[in-house]
């Protein structure tokens, strides 16, 4: 039986959220060309950047990378767990027009594909998931006519809900890696990290219950059809990191829970977007985002569907050895969904 899906209430009329600088780590000209030159020959080699042989030799190619590259790719180290990796240069001319659909991309800027799983092998081991894409490595994040009000990376006209991604799943990635190929509308992602939150004592220890589930969003079809009882998870936890989340409002039913945590709930998402900054990504930026601090969201634009339309390239990454998570976790069904690695998990 499908599982019923959560709504949440429109934005505030004229409410904005405070465009800020991101922390941006700067790649050379040596460090970029290393990226796309690697990247390339990778592609000639394979034929494709979903080809299993490619995904097999990313840590191979990796190792040929100077220490520019790496430092650059360095872990998340500030409380905004996020950066922008800066310095990449794409032709946007050269791609050709933003498709109208993920399923209609095909080899459609595919040498970024292939620079972005360098990227995400640098910092972790990149996944997949069964569901999502076709299994695809890299995901393509543009809007689709039909899909404009969904809580997906295919919507356009509303706001997208700012959320931990994959937070329906224990396998959930570490690390989200946006590529930006084109934005001509600068069209702003919106991140808030919880490292930069103020909440009561209170409030924490209601938000540390396991008091509701989070549902699978609508991007996976399958798992929205899975027969298995959802099961309640806590919204925040410590790690030896620090504080870390799981956050999904669109898709946490909130009718089942008490006074007093819905309460704790609604200030925790009041303290984040008092704390959200919107980041305007240019094309060949690369933001970095500590899925377990930051939630992302996206804010509303109008699409054309004329070819100029905003167009992102999404990798997920794992961290193997990473302790940010209650171990609790291990034992949910994620719904019938399976993260697939690229390559054995170092």
């Amino acid at each position: 039986m499908p599982h019923a899906r959560a709504s949440i209430p429109p934005a505030p009329e004229g409410a904005t959220v405070p465009t800020s600088p991101a922390p941006v780590r700067p790649l050379d000209v040596i460090g970029a060309t290393e990226l796309t030159t690697t990247a390339a020959g990778l592609l000639a080699e394979h034929g494709s950047a979903t080809a299993p042989g490619l995904l097999a030799h990313l840590p191979s190619a990796c190792a040929g990378l100077g220490e520019g590259v790496r430092h650059a790719l360095r872990p998340v180290d500030t409380a905004d767990g996020l950066f922008v990796l800066r310095g990449l240069d794409i032709d946007t001319a050269a791609l050709g027009p933003t498709p109208g659909h993920w399923s209609a991309v095909g080899d459609a800027g595919a040498l970024w594909d292939v620079v972005l799983l360098l990227v995400s092998t640098l910092t972790g081991t990149p996944i997949a998931w069964e569901g999502q894409q076709n299994g695809r490595f890299v995901h393509n994040i543009l809007p689709s006519p039909g899909h404009e009000s969904e809580q997906t990376g295919a919507s356009s006209s509303t706001l997208l809900t700012p959320h931990t991604e994959d937070a329906f799943h224990p396998g959930r990635a570490h690390l989200l890696l946006l590529c930006c190929l084109r934005n001509h509308d600068k069209v702003a992602t919106t991140a808030a990290s919880i490292r930069r939150a103020d909440l009561a004592e209170d409030d924490i220890e209601q938000l540390r219950r396991p008091v509701t589930p989070i549902l699978p969003d609508d991007a996976y079809e399958e798992a929205q059809r899975f027969a298995g009882r959802p099961a309640p998870v806590p919204t925040l936890f410590d790690s030896p990191e620090g504080p870390t989340l799981r956050f999904d409002p669109a898709y946490t039913p909130l009718d089942g829970a008490d006074d007093n945590w819905r309460r704790a709930y609604g200030r925790l998402a009041d303290e984040l977007a008092r704390v959200s900054v919107a980041v305007n990504l240019e094309p060949g930026d690369v933001l970095v985002v500590d899925n377990d601090v930051v939630v992302h969201g996206r804010v509303p634009f109008k699409a054309r569907y004329d070819g100029t339309d905003r167009w992102l390239k999404r990798a997920s990454v794992r961290i193997p050895g990473r302790r940010t998570r209650p171990a609790a976790e291990t034992g949910e069904h994620g719904y019938g969904q399976t993260a697939l690695p690229a390559f054995a998990q170092r």
